[in-house]
């Protein structure tokens, strides 16, 4: 079966910077744009240009700087965004509008006091003037999760017809379920005639832990763009992690789904992003954080230095990584401790083995986490 390309969208400086307290100035915004398009993301959504001068000054300036990935725009299907969103774009060798409204009767009555005649009256309006700036087009049905299939699908359709050449989906309260999410995607592309002539994308919020599951299933039921972050932060409890999905596909290559993503260049960038937007990695974070190839259980680091498999999926070197640790902790066995004593040089008879075990055993509970020079330490007291 021939692999199917899966475009990347990063919405880290847009969705993401939405985060309290990580606001990044334009100059970061810039350095950090250049580092996505180098680590093979297709399009990067900079901003939303009339939210503030700050915003539209980076926008600008990205637009400037970054000059083979597609440079994109975020604006409410009001015509005043619109304009500013082209302002900023202007000198985007490869630009894109992301402009939308919200398709849920939830947002329809409590958010704009409206109806759905005239809610896709706005959706189709705002396209059509879009039109004279880009001929890249991304339409979003706010919170597409809820909303009714056949008016999402009804939606779809004139957006399309209006001129959008890519669909987003959101599951913008992150509540769907996969099942229900890939659902909803298989349906839009059984129903809605003119779905051909656009891409449709995937962007999935992570309130119920959901994200990386939903947007999975998304593109198995035939999206073809994935909305993403780094280190999946954004509103709330995030979006989904770039780092993950396109792990993901890495790993299945049977689900014949690839992405552009050089995933050398995934950590230095997750890193990054965590230092300048001041949010720590959680150590047990999916595929980047630190105890992500990290083995502390007996069990676990006797079956992994017998054969890496039996407890690794990933390789480590696919990130860059040169190998995976070994923790010496109390829950650590016999195995992992020869293992690391014969790395610092120290063979050792199986009756001297029994014996330094029980006294690693006892340091360990008492320090949680053994390193080198406390192995060092208690080589030295068996030498006394």
């Amino acid at each position: 079966m021939q692999e199917k390309k899966i475009y990347v969208f990063d919405t880290t400086l847009r969705d993401g910077e939405q985060v309290p307290g990580c606001q990044l100035n334009t100059k970061e915004k810039v350095e950090i744009a250049e580092d996505l398009e180098n680590l093979g993301v297709d399009v990067i959504e900079a901003g939303f240009p009339v939210s503030s001068p700050g915003d539209f000054n980076s926008v600008s300036e990205i637009s400037k700087n970054v000059k083979d990935t597609i440079i994109c725009g975020l604006s409410r299907a009001i015509v005043m965004d619109i304009d500013t969103a082209a302002m900023a774009l202007k000198e985007a060798n490869r630009k894109r509008l992301h402009t939308g409204i919200g398709a849920s009767d939830t947002h329809i009555k409590y958010k704009f006091n409206s109806t759905r005649e005239k809610i896709l009256n706005q959706a189709v309006s705002a396209v059509k003037y879009s039109r004279k700036y880009f001929d890249d087009i991304e339409f979003y049905a706010e919170d597409a999760g809820r909303a009714d299939q056949d008016f999402l699908a009804k939606m779809v359709e004139e957006v399309i017809k209006a001129g959008a050449t890519v669909i987003n989906i959101p599951d913008t309260t992150g509540y769907t379920l996969p099942e229900e999410y890939g659902a909803k995607i298989h349906f839009l592309m059984n129903h809605v005639p003119n779905i051909d002539k656009a891409i449709i994308s995937v962007h999935c919020h992570n309130d119920l832990g959901l994200a990386t599951a939903n947007t999975l299933a998304g593109i198995q039921n035939g999206a073809r763009q994935i909305e993403v972050t780094m280190n999946g932060i954004g509103e709330r409890a995030g979006n989904t992690a770039l780092e993950e999905i396109t792990m993901i596909l890495k790993a299945h290559p049977n689900l014949n789904l690839n992405t552009n993503i050089d995933s050398l260049k995934i950590l230095a960038l997750s890193k990054k992003v965590s230092k300048l937007m001041n949010m720590p990695i959680q150590r047990n974070k999916a595929i980047v954080g630190g105890n992500a190839f990290s083995h502390s259980s007996g069990i676990h680091q006797d079956g992994f230095l017998k054969h890496r498999e039996n407890y690794e999926i990933i390789n480590p070197s696919d990130l860059g990584i040169d190998k995976s640790s070994i923790d010496l902790t109390a829950r650590s066995g016999r195995a992992a401790l020869k293992h690391r004593l014969n790395l610092l040089g120290f063979e050792l008879t199986k009756f001297e083995m029994e014996t330094a075990y029980t006294e690693f055993l006892e340091l360990a509970d008492e320090r949680k986490l053994l390193h080198d020079e406390d192995l060092y330490e208690l080589m030295n007291r068996k030498n006394e």
